[in-house]
């Protein structure tokens, strides 16, 4: 029996009634799906030590997540269009919930990846079917306050996949933070049937598989070179991807623009409104990505929080989001977009530039202010950026239009987290190195330090342990001149644990200064480009558009959907 409450939305006469249900069956789906990356990165401690993963193995259980999930939205969004937008959603559910319980029973590096990697197809079908489902279902007049929301959840959703994570793994292990995803998934596949209308797109074209397949490739291709190069080295691989990603965009562009019906219309980035929204977007989760990198490894490693501490403290800046999308609801229609995203940027480039201020002696009330700034920053620009990428792509087309919001802001998250967290690493590595001239610690045990502020501190521990073994035989010892010899051993251990912990801390503190000195100069950059880009008016090719869909030629909706 086929179970539909609801009639196809494009047939509906008047405004969905349950639209507000919808949205927040759309927005739990969607919180579930960025909470995967956040929580991981708090869960990642207690998963590298049961399972024994090496820095590149937890690399790839972060990014296995990325790589499936940025390269197919386009492909998959263009097919919720044709056959059905909720079928969509439901499916994704459905495979990302299984990859969750796979994930949850993973008892080796190479099946968490495997594990990630399903989660991620499951997210490639659910984040592009929330925003075209929304699009499809709140009238032209309602989408802005609702695609505010949906960004409000993406901000919220940051900053609470650290909390949930931190409290569960204080009873729990790490698979906890992968079965949390299933109740949810089961909550919002039900809900899914019940509120969110069937959508679908009224034409019956074939898709552009040839352009989807192009899309896949050189989309994976990238990726894979932004994680690869940066984390293990321009080698062959990474070379190798590069040169895929670049034949692979080329050949795309040069499909899309002689097909009669592309994936995705290439033209769309000549309007200025368009292509600046995605590079705000894109360059705006470079930033936030970035950061919730570097700043969640602080609090966890230099000040010592644990994981639901670290998530505690990271909570202003889900706040401030919510505070930044109420302002921008009420200021877009007033002043328009250009200034209210062009304020936000500047808001973002401000926090990275006020954590170049981090030392050692740095305290959590030294990130408040960041944290509160960057998540207004992010509140007042986002939604605009995404309302206007929506709004670029015709009914019949609005699952490959979260496609194109999506991938940008997934290609904008790998780059911040490869480029800024590689410049970290390196960062980190030299002032440890700097802090720790002439002094005698071994060099196999620097290498070691130097790997990560996680590795530093792991260092000096056990430096401090070999210090109280030290210290336990000059207690045994009968003989008084060995018990001297071994005391001032121990003495001598213990003042350089602790030299070693405040070299690192000191070490990853400046390179968090450092770090954040780079990404505020390439997002006050990226300020000035998208302020140049973006009008003051709608341009010539968005007037367009919105005129043919209000005049008589918008094409019919489909009598059925599912």
């Amino acid at each position: 029996m086929r179970l539909v409450m609801t009639e196809p939305v494009e047939r509906m006469e008047r405004p969905y009634a349950r639209r507000w249900w919808a949205l927040l069956v759309l927005c739990l789906s969607l919180l579930i799906i960025v909470m995967a990356n956040t929580a991981l990165t708090v869960a990642a401690p207690d998963m590298t030590k049961d399972l024994g993963l090496s820095s590149a193995d937890l690399q790839w259980v972060i990014d296995g997540y990325t790589v499936p999930y940025a390269a197919l939205m386009l492909l998959l969004g263009a097919i919720g269009d044709k056959y059905s937008r909720r079928g969509a959603l439901v499916l994704g559910l459905v495979v990302f919930g299984a990859g969750a319980v796979f994930g949850s029973l993973a008892d080796s590096a190479a099946t968490v990846i495997a594990a990630r990697a399903v989660m991620g197809v499951g997210a490639a079908l659910i984040m592009p079917a929330t925003l075209s489902l929304l699009a499809a279902t709140f009238p032209r007049a309602e989408r802005a306050k609702a695609i505010t929301l949906w960004t409000a959840t993406a901000g919220l959703a940051i900053a609470a996949g650290p909390v949930v994570a931190g409290a569960l793994l204080r009873d729990h292990g790490w698979a906890s933070t992968f079965l949390i995803n299933v109740p949810v998934a089961a909550v919002a596949l039900v809900a899914a049937f019940v509120l969110v209308p069937p959508s679908r797109a009224g034409h019956h074209d074939r898709i552009d598989y040839v352009g989807g397949l192009l899309s896949v490739i050189w989309t994976g291709a990238l990726v894979y070179m932004i994680i690869e190069g940066p984390h293990f080295g321009w080698g062959a691989k990474a070379v190798g991807a590069a040169v895929v990603a670049g034949v692979g965009l080329v050949a795309f562009v040069l499909w899309e623009l002689r097909h009669p019906r592309p994936i995705l219309d290439v033209r769309r980035f000549a309007g200025r409104r368009f292509a600046g929204s995605n590079l705000a977007v894109a360059l705006f989760f470079l930033a936030v990505f970035g950061a919730f990198y570097y700043l969640t490894q602080h609090l966890q490693f230099v000040l010592g929080y644990d994981a639901l501490q670290t998530g505690v403290r990271m909570l202003p800046l889900a706040g401030a989001v919510f505070v930044g999308s109420a302002l921008t609801g009420w200021l877009t229609p007033r002043v328009g977009m250009k200034w209210t995203v062009s304020a936000g940027m500047v808001g973002g480039t401000t926090a990275l530039a006020l954590l170049t201020r981090v030392d050692a002696g740095s305290t959590y009330g030294d990130f408040v202010a960041p944290l509160i700034i960057l998540g207004l920053a992010i509140g007042l620009a986002l939604s605009p950026c995404t309302d206007a990428i929506m709004g670029a792509f015709p009914e019949s087309e609005l699952g490959v239009g979260g496609a194109v919001n999506d991938t940008s802001l997934e290609l904008g998250g790998s780059l911040g987290i490869a480029l800024l967290g590689s410049l970290l690493a390196t960062s980190y590595g030299d002032h440890l190195a700097d802090a720790t001239a002439g002094g005698k610690l071994p060099a196999s045990a620097l290498d070691t330090a130097q790997d990560s502020v996680g590795a530093g501190y792991a260092v000096a521990q056990g430096i401090g342990e070999k210090a109280h073994q030290a210290a336990a035989q000059a207690q045994r010892a009968t003989d008084p001149q060995q018990a001297a010899q071994l005391k001032q051993q121990a003495g001598e251990l213990a003042a350089g644990a602790r030299q070693m912990a405040d070299a690192v801390g000191s070490a990853f503190s400046d390179a968090v200064a450092h770090t954040s000195l780079v990404g505020a100069v390439i997002l006050g950059i990226g300020t000035v480009l998208v302020a140049v880009l973006l009008p003051r008016r709608e341009d010539a090719a968005d007037r367009t558009r919105e005129e043919y869909e209000e005049g008589g030629d918008r094409e019919p909706a489909d009598s059925t959907a599912g």
